[in-house]
């Protein structure tokens, strides 16, 4: 007898479980490590895995209850089959989320008093770092190496952590780790080493052209949306919201100043020492005090939330980088979700009015909702619940979530607002600025927004700065990363597009259509805009 989808599903899960300490969770098996297998040898085992589910799934007959799964399945697994073959996967540096920072971010969702925990992942550091290295190596053997920039970003990023003593830090201040000095110095060691090899080695193998090219950008901009777009029709749209919103600045700004100019707007909104906060504690605290009345506000009025999954813990700690980003709870609910805010070198102070749009992207009801709503619902198959992850998805909720927050009345005061603005043009930015360093664009004659020809890092850094005040060091990593993630800023406005679209064509109310919309599970954007035209009844108190 053929196999139905979940049970597809299910042997693809297991599958997994053999190779991927994530996956192995969801299964409710403690992992030897949480650092994962990075040689190349387990990228190929993955790969493989990934290639036989999809032929098992091809091979299926459909079902009238499968649907979503199957959708959500097949998506998946044809983007990762597509990375792996294209030579994505195997060569991937950049300044965010690539394997050498999940080696690293392990230790953040790790209780700092478990010694045996910290312990067995700072043992296994020096390994991982080695394993990825082979595969990058072999990866650039087979004509697959990532561009000089990013080697160089990378490199720095672990020098940063090695003088920043990351790795010893874990283990200072507290005598019940003091025997794991040790094991805490090598992966430092291990870190320092890496970063020898980028310049070293793979630096000189490295390509010089920072631009993906049309070829490689239709495989990965179709991996981080879930969706194949049309890449020219999406520059045009882009150009077009820079506009608006360059426009609806002005006019919040008019509420703020008597001018109505944008920068006498920012100016006077930075010198109120009332929207100043100071040092690192005070930080997390405002954090931490906003998103739980944001939660207190929107659960049980605007979206049903499991009990289980609202909590969300908020953190601050130093880095290069600059950003927010949010971690999910595991799949056991052992620790909750976390807002992470990666302050900029020497940076301890901040102005709320630009941050709360942010933390209204990375936790409620962003992010963190969406995740607390999915892990309450028990009726997905649990790959789809914990493992399903698609940028255009997740990133296109987060930031429709932004305006979404001014319409559920989170957004405070007008300065807030222009905080909205300015990060919907932060995202808007990285539209034109994505597309047109990859695929080589022209910047439209005549814009009024850019006065250029052709894109350079330079100028998409300049333009992010000037157009949505995005500070100078993180517009400059900002850009780092798109051409490391080449497609991937498309997510947050391309999928915050389609999310805007279906809720204007259904004829639901707004509380329905968000309860019947994200009942259906983390999708890619294709199959998400098919399932929108006739979702299934939210699944009201379904809790873990």
């Amino acid at each position: 007898m053929p196999a139905d989808v979940t049970r597809v599903a299910d042997d693809h899960l297991r599958d997994l479980a053999d190779i991927d300490p994530d996956a192995a969770q969801v299964l409710g098996r403690t992992p030897e490590t949480l650092i994962p297998d990075l040689s190349p040898e387990a990228f190929q085992r993955r790969h493989a895995v990934m290639a036989r589910t999809a032929s098992r799934l091809a091979a299926t007959p459909a079902g009238d209850g499968d649907r979503v799964l199957r959708a959500a399945l097949g998506e998946r697994l044809a983007s990762d089959v597509a990375l792996y073959e294209a030579g994505f996967t195997t060569a991937l540096l950049a300044p965010l989320a690539t394997p050498v920072h999940w080696v690293r971010r392990t230790f953040d969702d790790l209780p700092g008093d478990d010694s045996d925990a910290i312990g067995r992942e700072l043992a296994r550091v020096p390994a991982a770092l080695g394993e990825y290295a082979a595969t990058l190596t072999t990866s650039a053997a087979r004509g697959h190496v990532a561009a000089r920039r990013q080697v160089l970003a990378v490199a720095a990023q672990c020098d940063g952590w090695v003088r920043d003593r990351f790795y010893p830090d874990l283990v200072t201040g507290d005598p019940a780790l003091a025997g794991l000095a040790g094991l805490a110095d090598a992966a430092a060691d291990a870190a320092a080493a890496f970063a020898a090899f980028l310049r070293d080695d793979l630096l000189p193998l490295a390509r010089t052209r920072d631009a993906a090219g049309r070829e490689l950008y239709e495989v990965t901009s179709a991996a981080f949306l879930g969706e194949r777009i049309d890449l020219d029709e999406t520059y045009a749209w882009g150009w077009s919201e820079l506009a608006a919103l360059t426009a609806r600045a002005r006019e919040v700004a008019a509420e703020i100043v008597p001018s109505g100019d944008v920068d006498d707007a920012v100016r006077a909104l930075d010198a109120d020492p009332a929207g100043v906060i100071d040092g690192v504690p005070a930080l997390e605290a405002w954090l931490q005090h906003r998103v739980d009345e944001t939660m207190a506000a929107v659960a049980g009025t605007h979206f049903d939330v499991p009990d289980r999954t609202r909590r969300v813990e908020c953190r601050v700690t130093p880095s290069a980088s600059g950003v927010m980003y949010y971690v999910p709870a595991d799949p056991g609910l052992t620790r909750p979700g976390r807002v992470w805010w990666t302050l900029p070198s020497g940076v301890t102070r901040a102005h709320v009015w630009r941050e709360a749009s942010t933390l209204h992207h990375e936790g409620v009801p962003g992010h963190h909702l969406q995740h607390a709503v999915t892990l309450g619902l028990t009726g997905l198959h649990p790959w789809q619940r914990s493992l399903c992850h698609v940028h255009g998805y997740a990133e296109g909720w987060a930031h429709y979530a932004e305006e979404l927050a001014d319409e559920l009345g989170l957004i405070r005061t007008p300065g807030e607002r222009l905080g909205l603005v300015f990060a919907q043009l932060w995202r808007a930015v990285r539209v034109v600025v994505d597309l047109g360093l990859h695929l080589d664009l022209p910047i439209p004659p005549g814009n009024g927004l850019v006065d250029a020809d052709r894109w350079t890092p330079e100028l998409g850094a300049a333009t992010l700065t000037r157009l949505a005040r995005v500070d100078p060091q993180t517009a400059a990593f900002e850009v780092d990363r798109y051409l490391g993630w080449p497609g991937q800023a498309l997510a947050f406005r391309v999928g915050a597009r389609l999310w805007r679209e279906a809720r204007a064509a259904s004829s639901l109310d707004t509380r329905d259509f968000h309860a019947a919309a994200l009942a259906l599970g983390p999708v890619g954007l294709g199959p998400l805009r098919t399932l929108l035209s006739s979702p299934p009844r939210p699944q009201a108190k379904d809790h873990v």
